[in-house]
């Protein structure tokens, strides 16, 4: 909880929380009125990763407007942290090899720009201990397939997964093994 002082009074509210049970993120100490950190390592790390996303996210717009009017001088791999290629790109500024290159990278750029932007995404869900958010866990998808000429007719059994696939949970749509009873994820019955 922190505190908010009212006319001389406080009031206590909590930051973060649900409606079951609340979780302070930052607590107030009785004695010293120094803030504490509590054992919640973040307020929602979904908001936590888009705002980190955010500030390192390239734009494929720009990447391509760099590579195409600045791409002789390089801008356009400073601009997706490729340091040595743009050095190499300034130092040979003065010919028209990497102004050609430039323009030819420019159709390029978006493929590059969603790379970038993709290898951070994954470094910084890695640094969170996420999953990258809007990338969901694969879904076992069931085929249907007509019998061959060869094999009888399918029975009205349910049909058993192949061995090493995956069962997604209607819940939680989280993948468990074949054979789980419980979901790994919510702990609902399979």
């Amino acid at each position: 909880m922190l505190p908010h002082r009212d006319s001389g009074r406080v009031r206590r509210f909590w930051l973060v929380g649900t409606p079951q049970e609340p979780i302070p993120y930052l607590q107030v100490q009785e004695m010293q009125g120094e803030l504490a950190m509590t054992t919640a390592p973040y307020l929602n790390a979904q908001a936590v990763f888009y705002s980190q996303y955010e500030q390192v996210r390239r734009d494929e717009v720009v990447g391509i407007l760099l590579a195409l009017f600045l791409g002789g001088f390089g801008v356009h791999h400073f601009y997706l942290r490729r340091t040595g290629l743009g050095v190499l790109y300034a130092c040979f500024c003065w010919t028209p090899f990497p102004w050609v290159l430039g323009f030819i990278e420019c159709f390029f750029m978006p493929g590059r720009v969603r790379e970038f932007n993709a290898i951070q995404a994954a470094g910084i869900a890695a640094a969170l201990g996420i999953s990258m958010p809007g990338f969901g866990q694969p879904v076992n998808v069931t085929v249907n397939m007509p019998p061959t000429t060869n094999m009888p007719p399918a029975t009205s059994a349910p049909p058993v997964g192949q061995p090493g696939t995956l069962a997604a949970c209607a819940r939680c749509q989280k993948t468990n093994p074949v054979g789980a009873k419980f979901c790994s994820g919510c702990g609902a019955a399979l």
